[in-house]
């Protein structure tokens, strides 16, 4: 099984384009565990607020709360990855040039649509 850390643009593309949860992470990674920060979680709570059919239920249920301290959410997501080897799935243009210039691995959603694993 493979860990893959979620960031919040990361699962809010993901609903937006459809794509089963399930299927499409099989597809890159096989089976995968879901991981996700209090920092996520934060931001995904607040996006709720203002937009429902996130399904965060699903996330959260599926999910791995993982402590990552204090500070931004991208810095904790790259930390954890750089220790752990995690993929991240995101769609930051800029986190990603961080996970790619740090020799880590994520996973984006793309026009397809489809997710692509991008990295070492």
């Amino acid at each position: 099984m493979v860990a893959v850390l979620v960031d919040a643009c990361g699962w809010v593309s993901l609903i937006d384009a459809g794509l089963n949860l399930d299927i499409s992470l099989n597809e890159v990674v096989g089976k995968a565990s879901l991981k996700i920060t209090a920092g996520v979680m934060d931001e995904l709570d607040s996006l709720a607020e203002s937009r429902s059919g996130l399904l965060l239920d699903l996330l959260y249920g599926r999910s791995e709360v993982i402590d990552s301290g204090d500070g931004h959410t991208d810095d904790a997501l790259l930390a954890l990855s750089l220790q752990n080897r995690w993929p991240v799935l995101t769609v930051d243009r800029v986190l990603k040039r961080r996970l790619v210039e740090g020799g880590c691995s994520y996973i984006e959603v793309t026009s397809g649509p489809s997710l692509r694993m991008v990295g070492p």
